[in-house]
């Protein structure tokens, strides 16, 4: 059996500028991070769902999608993908 925490080395490196940009999912256009009011990401801002996925798991931001039954589907009112929100930290 495979032991996780006994390891006779570790590599690290630094990622190459073509493996970046492989990386990367949007383009950010605007500095707005969330809105004061609703406390919901501003679109096109550091913080969008259509960018960098929803914020809560299987459901769209503008809330016309819940539930993981719609798993996939891009929301046409919002752009937002109806999935996990884990994906956030990937893209």
């Amino acid at each position: 059996m495979l032991d996780v925490n006994n390891f006779d080395s570790m590599r690290i490196g630094l990622a190459s500028p073509e493996q970046i940009v492989k990386w990367s999912h949007g383009e950010v256009k605007k500095p707005e991070t969330i809105n004061y009011r609703t406390l919901k990401p501003e679109r096109d801002g550091l913080f969008c769902e259509r960018i960098f996925g929803p914020t809560r798991d299987w459901e769209c931001h503008c809330g016309k999608y819940k539930r993981i039954r719609y798993k996939g589907i891009v929301c046409d009112r919002c752009g937002v993908e109806v999935t996990r929100s884990k994906v956030r930290r990937e893209r």
